[in-house]
């Protein structure tokens, strides 16, 4: 299977402005993802679609391939990666190229665990599903099963269902995209213009580190875990030295 990486970067962030370049850590943001799609060996090519120069010459410094432009009505708030993803398949198909699935890599999901994409693509290619995405669990208090909608002025549980689960050991588990992985048929993406179809296979990160950065607050907790990263390193550094006298 011919598995294309596809990095999404557009300009005019508003919550955070040049989010995608702002450097975190001491490197831009989009680093980090092309740094885990370097780290893969089962994607064939891994390319950046962008709307932004500054973004392209990152990314070109990165050493990452940039073989379009995605156009400014594609860059858009209301924008979806489905859009973004079949440009992406049609541009390269009108230079040649052919892929069976894509994996998108979104850089707001910096924090990826050691061979998360290649978990996901091998669990991906030997279910034969129509798509696989990596998830976290939802906690107990957010379960579906323990919320509830307004209906006419009054509250229902939002499942449907008329009696609720009294007991949390009884909730089935439930799974919130964590935005790190996705990968899907090109078949699936193009003819049924969906980035799920209708066999969905998963990855559970729940017990990675996690943000998914989409405001200030966001990047501040990003910052906070690389200090913690940070500070673990320089623990670790002063304890073999100290093993060592």
């Amino acid at each position: 299977m011919k598995i294309l990486g596809l990095i999404p970067a557009r300009g005019g962030s508003k919550g955070i402005p040049g989010k995608n370049i702002k450097l975190l850590g001491g490197k831009p943001l989009l680093a980090y993802t092309v740094e885990a799609a370097k780290a893969s060996t089962l994607l064939d090519r891994v390319i950046l679609s962008s709307d932004d120069a500054k973004i392209i010459d990152v990314a070109k410094d990165l050493g990452l391939e940039v073989p379009f432009v995605r156009p400014a009505e594609l860059a858009g708030d209301a924008t979806s990666s489905l859009e973004v993803i079949r440009h992406a398949l049609e541009e390269l198909r009108s230079q040649g190229e052919e892929y069976d699935a894509v994996c998108l890599l979104q850089p707001t999901t910096p924090f990826r665990q050691e061979g998360l994409i290649d978990d996901v693509i091998r669990k991906f290619t030997e279910g034969n599903f129509d798509s696989l995405i990596s998830v976290r669990e939802v906690p107990a208090e957010f379960n579906p099963h323990w919320i509830f909608e307004e209906k006419e002025g009054k509250l229902q549980i939002a499942t449907g269902e008329q009696k609720i689960i009294t007991r949390r050991q009884e909730l089935p588990k439930a799974y919130h995209r964590d935005g790190a992985v996705y990968i899907t048929k090109t078949s699936v993406l193009l003819e049924q213009n969906s980035l799920y179809g209708g066999n969905i296979g998963f990855i559970d990160t729940t017990g990675s580190p996690y943000v998914n950065i989409d405001t200030r607050e966001d990047w501040e907790e990003a910052e906070r875990h690389l200090s913690r990263l940070l500070l673990k390193s320089v623990s670790l550094i002063i304890k073999k030295l100290q093993n060592l006298i």
